[in-house]
């Protein structure tokens, strides 16, 4: 909690492995790039989002929320996007939060996660945002909103059911015979969730599930979701 690189000394001290251990396991991790070795100002280690990604993992498994873990599906500008299987077999959705990525550095100083706190990990606004995408896609699927029902949290990661259909991006212009229709449902769901006082924030074309019949919408990526009252929800 109190360093980005980690000193060995300290990594040795917190593990209590005897003969060396620590270093043989470091070695390890360093190997599967779980950890970053770094030695410019002193030999330490710091946490990479892929080892961040298997404590994650190791969580929902131990859990028993998930016993296997998939491709990728899906990559965004702060997030990616694997399927995952339950034990009864059921194809679910993770989603791994990555704030920071080189053309989001701006997130900080745009968003309201740090509250009162001048400065913070990657990995924490990570966590924040995941924290707070669950609890809205908690709340608003509670209430009868079109989302995929929210299964578990932990850390940077989000485990959620897979929803019918493909984002809206990826269907071409002129087939979907319904995309009045569509239209009316998706201007419907901003009033609704308007009149429960929040505003989505990023509602788009890639935010947008659509059945392939094009008669479910439903609507996903919440962790910019602000109230109505927030300061920045007239623009």
């Amino acid at each position: 909690k109190n360093h980005d690189v980690v000193p060995i000394e300290i990594i040795i001290n917190i593990a209590k492995l005897r003969h060396g251990g620590a270093q043989k396991f470091l070695s390890t991790l360093h190997r599967f790039k779980l950890v970053y070795h770094d030695a410019s100002k002193y030999d330490g280690y710091r946490l990479t989002y892929m080892g961040y990604d298997f404590l994650a993992l190791h969580t929902f498994a131990a859990r028993g929320t998930i016993v296997s873990f998939g491709h990728k599906v899906g990559c965004g500008k702060e997030s990616d996007v694997f399927c995952a299987l339950t034990a009864e077999g059921e194809e679910v959705i993770i989603k791994l939060e990555r704030l920071g990525r080189t053309s989001f550095r701006t997130i900080k100083k745009n968003r309201d996660y740090l509250v009162h706190r001048k400065s913070a990990s990657w990995f924490y606004l990570s966590r924040l945002a995941a924290i707070k995408e669950y609890s809205f896609m908690k709340a608003l699927h509670a209430r009868g909103f079109p989302t995929p029902v929210p299964l578990d949290q932990n850390r940077h990661a989000i485990l959620m059911s897979k929803v019918p259909g493909v984002p809206l991006y990826q269907i071409r212009s002129g087939c979907l015979e319904t995309a009045g229709s569509v239209l009316d449902i998706c201007l419907g769901l901003l009033s609704r969730l308007a009149d429960h006082g929040l505003v989505h924030c990023d509602l788009n074309e890639f935010n947008i599930m659509v059945s392939l019949d094009g008669q479910q919408v439903t609507l996903i990526d919440f962790p910019q979701m602000i109230s109505t009252s927030h300061k920045n929800a007239k623009y």
